[in-house]
């Protein structure tokens, strides 16, 4: 019997895609000294992430079906 695996939460996505954001900010940060842009690129990375990783995440087939039965009964 196959082990039921559990869904990755939300705080999962949000967490890798701040910790993209702050490596991005911290890099921005230490080449131009400008914490208005530094603000600009970290924000625009993570949202970038966010979706990049939701849109992964949605096209991964995360059911254990049989492929030779019916869905609908």
């Amino acid at each position: 019997m196959p082990k039921e695996e559990k869904p990755i939460g939300v705080r999962n996505y949000l967490i890798l895609a701040l910790t993209a954001a702050v490596v991005v900010g911290v890099i921005v940060f230490g080449g131009v000294r400008k914490l208005e842009e530094t603000l600009i690129w970290a924000g625009i990375t993570f949202i970038v992430v966010l979706v990049g990783i939701a849109t992964l995440a949605l096209s991964v087939k995360d059911s254990n079906d049989d492929p030779d039965q019916p869905k609908l009964k």
